[in-house]
């Protein structure tokens, strides 16, 4: 059953999250794709220009 987040994020237990760690339905974010040798590697710099971008709009920030 989905839980509201403010009761699935703690941070004084976890402070550090992962903003990406998969897309739906196996498609590539970054890379090449295996199967068709379609490369996604243009996604790379925009993927850390918008992660860069949001520490200004929302109440976060940017480890790594």
């Amino acid at each position: 059953m989905p839980r509201p987040r403010e009761f699935q994020i703690s941070l004084s237990d976890t402070p550090y999250y992962h903003c990406i760690s998969r897309c739906v339905r196996r498609a590539f974010l970054c890379g090449e794709d295996k199967q068709t040798h379609q490369s996604y590697e243009h996604r790379r710099q925009w993927v850390e220009d918008k992660l860069l971008f949001l520490p200004q709009i929302f109440a976060i920030q940017v480890c790594a």
